[in-house]
């Protein structure tokens, strides 16, 4: 029978997957991106994500809470300060697992999990998308703007050089 096993042991005891979680955790918030198995990033969220939100209210009580599963005082100091800076407006979901292929030795599925806001390539993306250009022309739209002002002023030019000579 299954009875109670609504998580993933990981194929290890108590205490070890305890320990394991917590330095994953540890090296999450310190590093912002880790690479590991796609079933250790999904028990990595289900732990992490309580200990993020309980960072976005800094007092006593929830540094010792946090310290109490984390058991590092840099990881609780930075996550107190730098991470909880930049989630303080979202409502949740801190974390980010994205599949990465297979690993060569014993063909396990990985995965890298990062904290969201921290992935700068992806807020510039976000932020700033590619102008849309056809496949048709060879010439770039900044140098054919560049030419025909040049052009318009040097035929304005030229008129208006020749009417005082012709006088």
């Amino acid at each position: 029978m299954r009875h109670n096993k609504k998580f993933n042991h990981l194929s290890r005891k108590k205490g070890h997957r305890e320990a394991l979680l917590s330095n994953l955790t540890i090296s999450l918030i310190m590093h912002k991106r880790i690479f590991t198995t796609l079933a250790k990033a999904k028990a990595l969220r289900v732990y992490a994500e309580p200990l993020i939100t309980r960072s976005k209210t800094d007092d006593m009580t929830n540094r010792r809470l946090v310290f109490s599963y984390l058991q590092n005082k840099d990881a609780v100091k930075e996550l107190f300060g730098v991470v909880a800076e930049k989630v303080a407006d979202r409502p949740g979901g801190y974390t980010r697992i994205l599949k990465t292929g297979h690993r060569l030795g014993d063909n396990a599925e990985m995965a890298m999990i990062e904290l969201v806001d921290f992935n700068e390539n992806m807020l510039e993306a976000a932020g700033a998308k590619k102008e849309k250009s056809t496949r048709r022309s060879r010439r770039k739209k900044s140098t054919a703007t560049a030419e025909a002002p040049a052009a318009e002023s040097a035929q304005a030019e030229t008129p208006a050089e020749e009417a005082p000579k012709a006088e």
